[in-house]
């Protein structure tokens, strides 16, 4: 029997860094995808490694599709059929009010944050409609609901396509044997934001009265890969200290 092969875009660090290695304590071989920190990424991969999986690390532009096809191509031909896909790689774009935002930069934070989702979705449930079996991984965000007025309206916006194409392609794959789910984080530790001390600043409005840790987001994409989850599909779940 195969064990899982799981491919994780935005892999080196963060959200994606955290859900590489809990995948791997979990028995997942690994795939990290990354845009262009080497030395993060084979810091993972040696993580990884350490727990006697597999590991790969593949640079990649989500939001081209060439790169995309080499991604899940070399997935195939070092590690076997990719049967899981965690949809991890964002950038925020500009950070402040719309009225001030650059278009180029919403431009590709649009690329990466939509396109590049569904291009890497798109991918996999090809090869996985293949085999019958699979699940895929967007990680969404609270803002999709919240809207992030005067912090970046855009990526709010993007984070609701999210969720809208986790349900819509969980109903259009369900039938071959594929689940697609979603994680929404809330305010997390990790070095996305432009301010470093945002996580800290903004705690009081979170209910629980604190930000979370990446490896709490990546205990919830564990789960929805897991067989434990075998009748979730179409899930946006919340994981967001109560926001």
């Amino acid at each position: 029997m195969q064990l899982p092969v799981t491919v994780v875009t935005g892999g080196s660090r963060g959200i994606g860094a955290a859900v590489c290695e809990r995948l791997a304590a979990d028995g997942h071989d690994i795939v990290v995808g990354y845009r262009s920190d080497d030395l993060a990424a084979e810091k993972v991969a040696t993580s990884v490694r350490a727990m006697g999986r597999r590991c790969l690390t593949v640079r990649v532009d989500t939001a081209d599709e060439t790169d995309v096809d080499r991604l899940f191509d070399t997935a195939v031909q070092r590690l076997g059929p990719v049967t899981g896909l965690v949809n991890n790689a964002g950038v925020s774009g500009p950070n402040g009010r719309l009225a001030d935002a650059d278009a180029d930069g919403m431009r590709h934070a649009l690329g990466v944050n939509v396109l590049g989702y569904l291009l890497c979705a798109r991918r996999a449930v090809r090869d996985m409609a293949r085999t019958g079996t699979g699940a895929i991984v967007n990680i969404s965000s609270a803002v999709a609901t919240l809207g992030s007025p005067g912090q970046y309206v855009h990526y709010a916006a993007a984070k609701a396509a999210v969720d809208a194409m986790t349900v819509g392609l969980s109903k259009e794959v369900a039938a071959d044997g594929i689940r697609v789910n979603c994680v929404a984080p809330g305010t997390i530790w990790t070095d996305f934001h432009t301010d470093p001390e945002r996580p800290a600043k903004v705690a009081s409005t979170i209910p629980m009265g604190r930000a979370g840790q990446p490896d709490e987001i990546a205990g919830a994409v564990s789960w929805l890969l897991s067989a434990d989850a075998a009748y979730t599909t179409g899930a946006v779940l919340r994981v967001a200290g109560g926001l």
